[in-house]
């Protein structure tokens, strides 16, 4: 052992990017296997390599005792004392032996280079763990370096990570070679080395853009608060702003849209709305539901079993399909980004679901007490399928004039049904749970 030693686990180290520390003590561990032969299988024996010099020495632990039965394992109080003046019975001394170890032969030597590597492998997967684990939820760079039945293996520095068929955007295509950038799922210690999980569809992923491409997002005047994808197609970013002077929507837009476009271009093109988060739930539903207006919001109490909040959602009769979306995509997004459960209805629906149950027997009593009405005109107008005041006001006055039985009471009649409607339609209740959503910017 000299100097030569060091050089070489010091050029190791360097090369493999592994603590030279390490180096020294697998060595060790390589050259006490490789020893057995000579020392024997004692537990008790170490070796130890001076950091710079390099010599090798070898240490045998023995305990102190009144009499000796193994001379390997055991040494007398006296000769303990001669060495070290306060050593007492059942200590345990640590003694330097005289003899060198012997050559070691082909097997021990191949022992040795065996334990050397084994070591070299375990520092290094743990390097690269120590290196990754804390970038769990982080944007990482890498280069494809195959395919895998689907699976895109990448190479990440001096790691690789695969990226699952699940996690990849649909119609994406990756060659080897290509560049591309992915969400760190997961880092897990496994039995080959450390195996880094990583994800393009993750909500997380689409936040991180938010963050690498937007200044203000990166300086805190804007955050980011919720996210809700489906990826390749339609996202959802909700975010506010920290300053007043702020807007955070027109932030992330940039100029003609600029910023947002690179993102977009990111994730093949995905449609991204981008709504102004709000601390009214009512609002924030009403907003993550755009480009739709909604009429109102209404939140409903949560009960001690339900799981989510739910919110019930009125819009314009026009607007039904558009707040819903293709495929209940826009409604699932919205339901995803609030956490809400959010149930949606139109104005007319609503509408019908309060109107009373129509009760013929009423219907045709209020028919004959119209003004102008007649056995013969009620029988008439019942046959024609005009069997209530409603009916008869909604029918108009030409319809009526043309049946013989009513005739030229045709107009008395309209207007006393007329009446009757109006007395019995009540005020219309305006109120809203929440203002009508703003627009929100897309690209």
């Amino acid at each position: 052992m000299n100097r030569e030693l060091i050089n070489v686990i010091e050029q190791i180290g360097r090369e493999k990017g592994i603590d030279k520390e390490i180096l020294f003590e697998a060595l060790e561990s390589a050259l006490l296997s490789a020893s057995r032969k000579t020392l024997g299988p004692a537990e008790n024996v170490r070796m130890h390599i001076d950091r710079k010099s390099g010599d090798l020495r070898v240490y045998c632990r023995k305990k102190v005792v009144g009499e000796v039965t193994d001379d390997k394992f055991e040494i007398s109080l006296e000769d303990a004392k001669a060495l070290n003046k306060d050593a007492e019975l059942d200590d345990e001394l640590e003694l330097e032996q005289e003899r060198p170890p012997q050559d070691f032969g082909r097997i021990a030597a191949q022992t040795a280079k065996q334990v050397i590597l084994q070591k070299v492998r375990d520092a290094e997967r743990e390097g690269i763990y120590s290196e990754f684990a804390g970038k769990e939820g982080q944007i990482l760079r890498g280069v494809v370096h195959r395919i895998e039945k689907r699976n895109v293996i990448l190479e990440i520095g001096k790691a690789e990570a695969i990226l699952p068929e699940r996690e990849q955007i649909p119609g994406e295509r990756y060659n080897p070679g290509d560049r591309i950038r992915a969400y760190v799922l997961e880092v897990r210690r496994t039995a080959k080395g450390p195996q880094i999980s990583l994800s393009r569809t993750h909500p997380g992923y689409l936040a991180r853009l938010f963050e690498t491409e937007i200044p203000e997002i990166q300086e805190g005047i804007v955050l980011v608060k919720a996210t809700a994808r489906e990826a390749g197609e339609r996202a959802k970013v909700a975010v506010a702003s920290t300053k007043r002077d702020v807007d955070p929507i027109g932030a992330c837009v940039g100029l003609r849209g600029t910023r947002i476009q690179v993102i977009s271009r990111e994730l093949r093109g995905e449609k991204i709305d981008i709504i102004e988060w709000s601390h009214d739930p009512a609002t924030f539903v009403a907003r993550a539901l755009s480009p739709a207006k909604v009429s109102s919001v209404t939140i409903a109490e949560q009960g001690e079993l339900d799981t989510q909040p739910s919110a019930l959602v009125i819009v314009p009769d026009n607007q039904l399909s558009l707040a819903i979306g293709k495929k209940g995509q826009n409604a699932r997004l919205a339901a995803k980004l609030t956490g809400m459960r959010i149930d949606i209805k139109s104005e007319s629906e609503v509408e019908a679901e309060r109107a009373p149950v129509a009760d013929p027997a009423a219907d045709r009593a209020a028919l004959d007490t119209l003004a102008g009405m007649t056995p013969e005109a009620a029988a008439a107008l019942s046959a024609a399928g005009l069997a209530s005041p409603a009916a008869v006001a909604k029918a108009g006055r030409e319809r009526l004039a043309a049946m013989a039985e009513v005739g030229d009471r045709a107009e008395q009649i309209h207007a006393a049904a007329e009446a009757w409607v109006a007395r019995k339609t009540p005020v219309a209740d305006v109120g809203s749970g929440a203002a009508p959503a703003e627009p929100a910017a897309s690209a």
